[in-house]
């Protein structure tokens, strides 16, 4: 008899499923409630929120609610019905993605309806199955994804190691001569967990010698870095370079929605084959007109973006300066390294956010390696030096209790399970 489909699901819930029973609806699931901001309510108790992506305080702006508000009355949530291709675009979506264009320095740019399924479907339509990618093993869910509907040659290169970069490019361009295809290299902006940016400008210059294309997905980059605050290739001096530039709405803008940009022949044929989108309802026009509103606050706003880094460099320096580990972040990712194990950081979360009041998202096996935990701190224009001191006073009363075993005690006390 053929074998139930279900049987594994029911036998083998992940890696992170296992712990559902544990974790769900406290540590995964959780329920923020309240006003959007630093200051927030977890079961009913006050936390000071480092977990929401607000970077530059918009969410809750009283300017940017107010225009939400008002699209919402005049258009309702529905408007426009459709696909963009067949009954959803509008003039406000033609206005936003000149806008966002002339923002990112390229000559076009096309509007996506979510990030996730754009980077997956943009992927999908850049490549045939004669063509390479070469992209970094430490990429976006939403890049591995789309990788993986690619029928042809793949290669990862090791985070952002430049040896590794070009010898996996050579290795395509001899499948690529082979197949009569091209390559596509794709990496990040700024990687979200550890907060690194992407070796764009090295990257690019490997183009004069060898022939590829440069997908780059900008997520956290996009309205903190660079002068104007067009992203990491505007800080590293390299916008040009990039052939596809990506970022979604939901951090620096604060709401649903992305775009991608470049030269005006290839965001045509995107916007005629990127399946995502054409077999997609249209954003919204309560999003469209709330994003217009949001990139004109970018752009006039220069003291939005330097609050966020004063808070910023603020508490990475606090940080270490009292000797924690926070990697070689360069950017507002602000990630924090301890050693433990994953009922200890259950333990640890559960005493940060019961008796200190502060709320993060905690990062453990598998996206990071077994033995470490990862405390991942984003910081807002939102929030105050008060939070900063707050924050640092209880993260040294947590690293003494982890190292002295006390999380560790907890743990077996509970019958948590001690197996990685």
């Amino acid at each position: 008899m053929v074998k139930d489909l279900f049987a594994r699901i029911q036998e083998n819930k992940g890696p992170l499923g296992k712990w559902a029973s544990q974790a769900e609806g406290y540590y995964v699931f959780p329920k923020l409630e309240g006003d959007l901001g630093p200051r927030m309510k977890f079961h009913g108790k006050e936390i000071l929120n480092w977990s929401i992506n607000d970077y530059l305080g918009l969410g809750n702006h009283p300017e940017v609610r107010k225009v939400d508000a008002e699209a919402a009355a005049k258009w309702g949530a529905a408007y426009p019905m459709g696909a963009r291709m067949m009954s959803g675009h509008t003039t406000l979506h033609e206005q936003l993605q000149n806008e966002l264009a002339e923002f990112v320095k390229k000559e076009s740019a096309y509007l996506l309806n979510f990030g996730y399924q754009g980077m997956v479907s943009t992927i999908d339509a850049l490549v045939t199955k004669n063509d390479v990618i070469v992209y970094d093993v430490d990429s976006h869910a939403c890049i591995i994804d789309g990788v993986r509907l690619h029928m042809g040659k793949r290669f990862t290169y090791k985070h952002n190691d430049l040896e590794s970069i070009e010898k996996n490019i050579q290795r395509a361009v001899k499948v690529a001569n082979d197949t009569g295809g091209g390559i596509l290299v794709i990496t990040e902006g700024v990687f979200g967990m550890r907060g690194q940016q992407g070796k764009l400008k090295e990257i690019i210059a490997l183009k004069e010698k060898y022939n590829f294309r440069l997908l780059v997905d900008d997520a956290h980059g996009f309205g903190t870095l660079g002068k104007t605050g067009a992203g990491a290739g505007e800080e590293q001096g390299c916008q040009d370079g990039i052939d596809v530039y990506f970022s979604t709405f939901a951090k620096s803008m604060a709401s649903i929605g992305a775009f991608i940009a470049g030269d005006k022949d290839i965001i045509d044929y995107l916007k005629y084959n990127l399946r995502s989108q054409m077999f997609a309802k249209s954003l919204p026009m309560i999003q469209t007109i709330g994003a217009l509103k949001r990139l004109e606050m970018l752009r006039t706003m220069p003291e939005l973006k330097a609050k966020l880094w004063e808070n910023v460099n603020a508490l990475q320096n606090g940080l270490k300066s009292r000797g924690f580990d926070i990697g070689d972040t360069n950017t507002c990712v602000t990630p924090v390294y301890l050693e433990g194990s994953i009922p200890e950081a259950m333990v640890m979360v559960n005493d940060l956010r019961e008796n200190y009041g502060i709320f993060l998202s905690i990062v453990v096996y598998p996206v990071i390696p077994k033995g470490i935990i990862l405390l991942r701190m984003i910081p807002t224009a939102s929030h105050t030096m008060q939070d900063i001191d707050e924050t640092l006073a209880a993260f040294e009363a947590i690293r003494e209790k982890l190292t002295n075993g006390t999380y560790k005690k907890l743990a077996e006390a509970n019958v948590v399970d001690m197996e990685q």
